[in-house]
């Protein structure tokens, strides 16, 4: 097993992770689902659907119409994660328009995401 696959190994429901797409959009992902091959996952604010390939990382959405590569696995930290579990909640949840609108905290957690999974790629 190599070193990635190992890493990719222990991703385990309810974590997140960071993975982009050739354009450079990044994906803040959220674990639903793991078994031997893959990794299900959905995007935290578009709650669009991922799934992974377990031993290398990459992946296309459901739709097949954008593919992107798991970049970072670092765990965040603790208010950081709560934080983006809770704009998760909000956005998969809520029937309100104003779920779009983040308060400063959710600004902030996703303005640290982008910098700290930068900083630790795999």
């Amino acid at each position: 097993m190599i070193a990635r696959e190992a890493v990719l190994r222990n991703l385990v429901v309810g974590d997140v992770f960071h993975a982009e797409s050739p354009n450079g959009a990044s994906l803040i992902c959220l674990v639903t689902q793991v078994d031997e091959i893959s990794i299900y996952a959905r995007t935290v604010t578009t709650q669009v659907q991922y799934l992974f390939d377990r031993r290398t990382g990459l992946s296309g959405s459901n739709n097949d119409q954008v593919t992107c590569t798991i970049d970072s696995i670092e765990p965040l930290p603790v208010e950081v994660y709560s934080t983006i579990l809770g704009i998760d909640r909000k956005f998969r949840l809520s029937c309100s328009p104003e779920k779009f609108k983040l308060n400063e905290a959710e600004k902030s957690a996703l303005v640290f995401v982008d910098s700290f999974y930068m900083k630790n790629r795999l």
